[in-house]
């Protein structure tokens, strides 16, 4: 992995690992020379393998992963939707869809079949002081340089390029979820396209809606617009960093054990996250409300024995979130949800085996944050699908590496680290940091809740035009 990469997640401590940022699409850049399908319209503009937009549009984040789709359709609104499904039918292609770009495993693009990609749909719209509509690629960045100087948020994550489309449709959490929910919790309205080709709004059938609150992207229908209740933001962030350099494992052990203690005792008003990534393990402390005994007990515990130790000033939320805004060139990596837990006790017959092997293998890195609080409201969980409100925390498994020929050891390295967890009985895990190796994946995302989203599912795509891996299957 490369040296400043590394140096400067440990630096920020981002909530998400690593920011996956893509390079933005100038889809209106008439001097490349494209290959567009005949049935080219003012909606969408379809390219192949050798068109030059091809590559650009094909490509994601993560450099480990190269799929290689028969056709690329880069819509401009909700029509071109509607026309690329009814061709992707007409031609038998099993789509999958891309907005962000930002999927872990590349589930947004496929080999073979039809990228839907959205892109484009990146508009933002005011409604009224508490209400926003956006396209579902507009990304954290954009929603909150328009938010926040109005006095406004969105719970979302930290990492600036991540599309909030499928941020919403996988649940979304981020620094402030514990004090405004979850991004699904805030979605109002939803407008897309079911795999009939036909425009739909949840506000004709509230299942749908239900569904699309953490049931995953690209299940029942393409999501192209989404509406939001907007809360009011908080005026500052504060960051506390603690690191203790060298910790041997029982030292690392211990504390973890003490994070998990104190950290659910800490004010909604609060995120937290504890990282080891096998030499040192870093304890990341943020705060938009005020200060409580609760908080200086958790700051004076870890500041005793950190190696080091720093306190931020409080600033302004928009400049404050910059901080945890991440890299922003492609790199290779495989990031993928290690379990959500309600206590230590779940993952301690294992840990000291999790913590031998991630020392074992620099680059890789084992991250636990904080949720709970609001995200446990009984009236969201009852108007969502996501499955996993009674967990308090939810855990990270990260790996970065440079060389194309060291990606068998750290792939195979990574699922070792998995399978404690899984001989652990942690069967919950997120949509959004999905692993290609979960064998139950259906059943770990979404858990209760599974067979109601198949109904849906079967209701809007019972031909499984929606597909690739890891999508709800009928």
């Amino acid at each position: 992995m490369l040296h400043h990469t590394r140096k400067k997640f440990i630096q920020q401590m981002g909530l998400t690992g690593l920011a996956l940022l893509l390079h933005k699409v100038n889809a209106m850049n008439r001097q490349v020379s494209y290959h567009i399908l005949q049935n080219k319209s003012e909606n969408v503009d379809y390219f192949q393998k050798d068109a030059a937009q091809y590559e650009i549009l094909r490509k994601g984040f993560n450099k480990r992963i190269n799929k290689y789709p028969k056709i690329i359709a880069l819509c401009k609104n909700t029509l071109g939707v509607v026309e690329a499904v009814q061709y992707a039918k007409a031609n038998n292609l099993l789509v999958t869809v891309k907005s962000g770009g930002h999927s872990m495993e590349g589930f947004s693009c496929l080999d073979g079949g039809m990228v839907i990609n959205l892109s484009l749909l990146n508009s933002m719209q005011w409604i009224d002081a508490n209400t926003i509509r956006v396209g579902v690629a507009c990304t954290l960045k954009q929603i909150y340089e328009k938010l926040i100087p109005a006095g406004k948020y969105l719970p979302g994550g930290s990492c600036q390029s991540v599309g909030i489309g499928g941020l919403t449709l996988g649940g979304g959490y981020g620094l402030m979820s514990r004090n405004y929910g979850l991004t699904c919790d805030s979605l109002l309205e939803a407008t897309g396209v079911t795999a009939a080709g036909q425009i739909i709004n949840t506000k004709e059938d509230p299942e749908l809606l239900w569904a699309l609150k953490g049931g995953g992207n690209g299940n029942m229908a393409i999501v192209t617009e989404m509406t939001f209740s907007v809360q009011k933001a908080p005026a500052t962030m504060q960051s506390f960093k603690f690191r203790n350099r060298d910790a041997g494992i029982s030292t690392a052990i211990e504390i973890c054990r003490q994070w998990f203690a104190l950290s659910k005792t800490l004010p909604l008003t609060c995120f937290s996250a504890f990282i080891f990534n096998g030499r040192s393990t870093y304890i990341l402390l943020t705060n938009v409300g005020k200060s409580n005994p609760e908080v200086q007990h958790f700051i004076n515990t870890f500041k005793r024995n950190a190696t080091k130790f720093s306190r931020g000033r409080a600033l302004p939320l928009g400049q404050a979130l910059k901080a945890y805004y991440g890299e922003s060139k492609p790199i290779t990596f495989k990031n993928a949800s290690a379990g959500l837990y309600k206590s230590f006790a779940e993952i301690e017959p294992v840990i000291e085996q999790v913590f031998n092997l991630i020392k074992k293998k620099p680059g890789i890195m084992y991250q636990v944050n904080t949720l709970g609080g609001k995200i446990q409201s009984p009236l969201w969980e009852k108007n969502s699908s996501f499955a996993h409100r009674d967990c308090i925390y939810f855990s990270e498994l990260q790996a970065y590496w440079e060389s194309a020929s060291a990606t068998r050891g750290f792939l195979e390295h990574f699922e070792r680290i998995q399978q404690q967890f899984a001989a652990a009985g942690i069967k919950a895990q997120y949509r959004n940091y999905p692993d290609i190796n979960f064998k139950n994946w259906a059943e770990m995302y979404y858990g209760k809740n599974l067979q109601r989203l198949l109904a849906v599912k079967r209701k809007y795509d019972p031909g499984n035009i929606f597909g690739g891996p890891q999508t709800l299957n009928v």
